[in-house]
C-alpha cells in the first residue's frame, strides 16, 4: 500500500485544486460534433464563428411605415408631413423597389426596410388617406428609430461563442437563427459514483437497526447531470479496502472522474482512503481541505491501464459535506477536464438574519434559506441549523453564503448568497 500523504494542516481549497490540476491536462476530453439543437449543457471544443450577418437586412421593430427620416423633420400634429404611400409590404417578402424622397411604405414588425428608408413611423403617429394614396406623419422620427440595423446583432465572421463556453437555451436559439446546425463540443464526462459503508442499504430497502439508506449518490448523480456529465452509480461497497480497490481499478478505463463516497476521514474506518492509495498512478495528493463542511475530502489521481490520469475524490459521507465538496472541488475539476470557463454562479444579495463566523483556519460554506422582507435588498438570509449529517439542513437551504477563514459576518450585513440550482 502506498503511504497516505499526511498534511500538517488542511490545505486551502484553491491550493488543493492547483495540486490536482498540475497532474491533469486541461480540456482532456475528446472533441466531437453534436447537433446544435441538442447541445444544451455541452461545452464547446472550439470557437464558433457566425457564417452570416444577423439580422441579414434592416428590419422594422414596430408595425408602421418605412420612411426617410429627413422627410419627417419638424413634423407634428399641427404641421404634419404628407408622404406618398407607395404600397404595403407583405410579411416575409422583400421590397420590390427603393424608397424615394417623399415616399412611405407600410410594413409589419420584422419587415425588411427598402433601400433608402432609414426609420419607421408607428401607425399611431400617422393618418392615412381613405383611398390609401398618402399618409400624414404627425411626429418627427430620427434616423434609426424603430429599426434594427443589418448586422446589429452579429456580424459575419464574429466569434459568437468561444471554446470552453457551456451552451445555454438562449445560445441554442442564436445558433438556430444563424443557421448553425452542428457544433464542436467536448464529449460528456463519465463520472463514477461509488457509495461505500457496511451500514448502508439501497433506498428501496427497509433498513434494520443500525442501517441507513444510501442517499448521497442521488444528489451527486443529479449534480453531475446538471453539469453535463454522464453519472454511473455502482452498487454499495462494503468496508473492505481490497474489494474497493478492485472495483475502482475496474472503473478507471471507462471513467473520467471517480467519486468514492464515505471512508475518507482519518480514523479507524478510512477504508476508502486506503483503497484509493492502492490504485496505480500518482496516488493521494491531498488529504484534508481547509473548508467546513468537507474538511475530510481527499484528492487523488490514478492511472488507467493506458496511463491516462483519472482524478479520484474521497467524498465525506455526511450529506451536507458531500454536496459542498462536489460544488467546491468536484465541479471545478469537471470544468478543467472539459476546458470549460467557470461562469458566474447565480447570486442574490441578502441581508443576514444572524451572526456567522468562520473558524480561524477553515473556509465556511454556510447554508441559508431566503425569506422575503421589506427594504433593500428584499431578501433575508436565515442560517439553516443542523450539522453536516442532517439531510434536511441542505434540503431546506436556498443558497450558500461563503466566509473566508476567520471571517465574521454580522446580522444586518448584506452578503451575496450563491443559489442552489
Amino acid at each position: 500500500m502506498a503511504e497516505l500523504r499526511e498534511e500538517a494542516r488542511p490545505l486551502p481549497r484553491e491550493a488543493a485544486l492547483a495540486r490536482l490540476f498540475r497532474l491533469l491536462p486541461p480540456a482532456a476530453l475528446a472533441a466531437e460534433t453534436a447537433a446544435a439543437a441538442e447541445a444544451h449543457g455541452r461545452t464547446l471544443a472550439a470557437d464558433v464563428a457566425s457564417p452570416a450577418d444577423l439580422p441579414p437586412f434592416p428590419r422594422a421593430t414596430m408595425d408602421g411605415y418605412a420612411v426617410r427620416a429627413s422627410d419627417t423633420r419638424g413634423a407634428d400634429a399641427g404641421r404634419p408631413a404628407r408622404l406618398s404611400l407607395v404600397g404595403r409590404l407583405p410579411v416575409g417578402r422583400a421590397p420590390e423597389a427603393p424608397l424615394g424622397p417623399g415616399e412611405a411604405l407600410a410594413l409589419s414588425t420584422g419587415g425588411m426596410l427598402p433601400e433608402g428608408a432609414d426609420a419607421v413611423v408607428p401607425f399611431e403617429d400617422v393618418v392615412e388617406a381613405e383611398d390609401g394614396s398618402w399618409v400624414e406623419v404627425r411626429r418627427e422620427v430620427p434616423p434609426g428609430r424603430h429599426v434594427t440595423a443589418r448586422a446589429s446583432d452579429v456580424r459575419e465572421g464574429e466569434i459568437v461563442f468561444p471554446a470552453g463556453h457551456r451552451l445555454r437555451p438562449p445560445d441554442l436559439a442564436l445558433l438556430a437563427a444563424l443557421g448553425i446546425r452542428q457544433v464542436p463540443v467536448r464529449r460528456r464526462a463519465r463520472v463514477a459514483i461509488v457509495p461505500t459503508g457496511d451500514e448502508l442499504v439501497p433506498p428501496d430497502r427497509s433498513p434494520r437497526p443500525g442501517e441507513v439508506r444510501e442517499a448521497n449518490s442521488a444528489a451527486l448523480s443529479a449534480l453531475a447531470l446538471r453539469d453535463g456529465a454522464e453519472p454511473e452509480v455502482t452498487a454499495i461497497l462494503k468496508d473492505d479496502p481490497e474489494i474497493q480497490r478492485r472495483v475502482l481499478e475496474d472503473l478507471l478505463p471507462r471513467s473520467d472522474l471517480v467519486l468514492v463516497l464515505g471512508g475518507s476521514a482519518r480514523g479507524g474506518r478510512d477504508f476508502a482512503a486506503e483503497a484509493i492509495s492502492r490504485l496505480p498512478g500518482p496516488g493521494v495528493l491531498v488529504r484534508g481541505v481547509a473548508m467546513r463542511p468537507g474538511r475530510p475530502a481527499l484528492l487523488a489521481v490514478a492511472a488507467d491501464p493506458a496511463g491516462r490520469p483519472v482524478p479520484v475524490f474521497g467524498v465525506p459521507g455526511h450529506p451536507v459535506s458531500s454536496f459542498i465538496v462536489y460544488e467546491a472541488l468536484v465541479r471545478p475539476a469537471l470544468l478543467h477536464l472539459l476546458g470549460g470557463r467557470p461562469g458566474p454562479r447565480p447570486v442574490l444579495p441578502a441581508r443576514l438574519a444572524a451572526d456567522l463566523e468562520a473558524p480561524e483556519d477553515l473556509e465556511l460554506f454556510a447554508r441559508v434559506s431566503l425569506a422575503a422582507c421589506e427594504g433593500e435588498p428584499p431578501w433575508e438570509a436565515v442560517p439553516v441549523p443542523g450539522d453536516s449529517a442532517v439531510f434536511a439542513s441542505i434540503a431546506r437551504a436556498d443558497g450558500i453564503l461563503r466566509l473566508g477563514p476567520g471571517e465574521a459576518a454580522r446580522a444586518g450585513e448584506v452578503r451575496p448568497v450563491e443559489l442552489l440550482l
